[in-house]
């Protein structure tokens, strides 16, 4: 008679899975907004929504996922910070909406269940929930044994936020003269690191210990700083301001991203001269021997959010962001044209 088997048998550990919910449960409650009602374990997450607060309350979704660099936190066995772009590139998207995101789901599905690995990575979602004043109020991890690699997993994420109807940002709003305010990215963020691995594994050799000194810091280091979570930043400006746009540079960097924020009878001309592009993107492109054009299509070349308004109130935006110590760079205007990208300046003249 055959041996009895078991789903452990086959690659699945309920007790293993119960063990790493056991483990991050206080991470995940600490994300917890008045509004969450229940706890872990439910089948669904309950939110209740104060539409009283709103006169017309119009809620924004958005889903994403890390990307493929996750391959990178597989080669160095650090999973501390994946988290946090799996929220940054869900809550960002729905804030250039002008939506304040007010909770959040994770989906981790991996090949063999190790909790303080995933206990790990879920605390790095839970940190990046609580910066940006989101509950963190329901997951799935999935353990898929034969499916994934052992040791190797996905991440996506789910946000959902509410803007008053009358706030919501779209393209309608934006105007020729148009000032485009650039904010500062944390760095390469979470898009284009197909051609980061191709470049700095496979041409350059590295394995990711190396020490880079323009960069002060390893290649692996860098290439696994978070993407920046820009809900604090935005939301006290989308309240406070008129904001005609806003765009969350991802992938398809500046050619294909700013569009998506513009009328079909305007575009945009960038003066890259405005900021300084952080060294990661001048090694990446003279690594990997790439044309300018192609980096500003793929990467955020250091901006990571623009915010698009009148000249008034880009200079009042201005003034109240150094009120709070915040970078900012004016880097373009709105003009008539047809619903495309221009970038001067820098690169692109010499």
């Amino acid at each position: 008679m055959a041996d009895k088997l078991t789903y452990k048998d086959a690659g699945v550990n309920i007790d293993a899975g119960n063990y790493s919910v056991k483990l991050i449960k206080d991470a995940v409650r600490a994300t917890y907004r008045p509004e969450v009602l229940g706890d872990l374990g439910g089948f669904g997450g309950l939110f209740a929504l104060k539409a009283s607060q709103y006169k017309e309350p119009v809620l924004v979704s958005g889903t994403d996922g890390v990307g493929t660099k996750l391959r990178v936190a597989f080669m160095l066995n650090k999973h501390d910070t994946v988290g946090q772009d799996a929220v940054a590139m869900c809550v960002n998207d729905i804030l250039v909406q002008g939506a304040e995101p007010l909770f959040f789901l994770d989906y981790l599905a991996v090949g063999q269940l190790d909790p303080e690995q995933v206990a790990t990575v879920v605390k790095g979602v839970a940190a990046a929930c609580k910066e940006s004043g989101c509950a963190l109020i329901g997951g799935e991890t999935a353990e898929m044994s034969g499916f994934y690699p052992v040791g190797e997993y996905d991440i996506a994420g789910f946000a959902v936020g509410v803007v008053e109807k009358s706030k919501v940002i779209t393209s309608e709003r934006v105007q020729e003269g148009d000032v485009l305010l650039g904010l500062p990215s944390s760095g390469i963020h979470s898009n284009g690191y197909s051609l980061v691995r191709k470049i700095c594994f496979e041409r350059q050799g590295f394995d990711g210990s190396e020490y880079i000194a323009g960069l002060g810091k390893t290649i692996g280091e860098e290439l696994l700083t978070p993407t920046r979570l820009y809900p604090k930043t935005c939301l006290p400006l989308i309240r406070e301001f008129d904001i005609h746009g806003m765009v969350h540079i991802t992938g398809g960097g500046f050619y294909d991203n700013i569009p998506r924020a513009l009328p079909d009878d305007m575009s945009v001309v960038i003066d890259s001269s405005q900021w300084q592009m952080p060294t990661i993107f001048q090694l990446l492109q003279k690594w990997g021997n790439v044309e300018w054009p192609e980096m500003y299509r793929t990467f955020n070349m250091g901006i990571g959010m623009i915010i698009i308004a009148s000249p008034d109130e880009a200079d009042k935006i201005k003034a109240h962001l150094a009120a709070e110590n915040e970078t900012v760079y004016e880097i373009g205007r709105v003009v008539k044209g047809p619903h495309d990208v221009t970038i001067k300046g820098g690169v692109f003249d010499a």
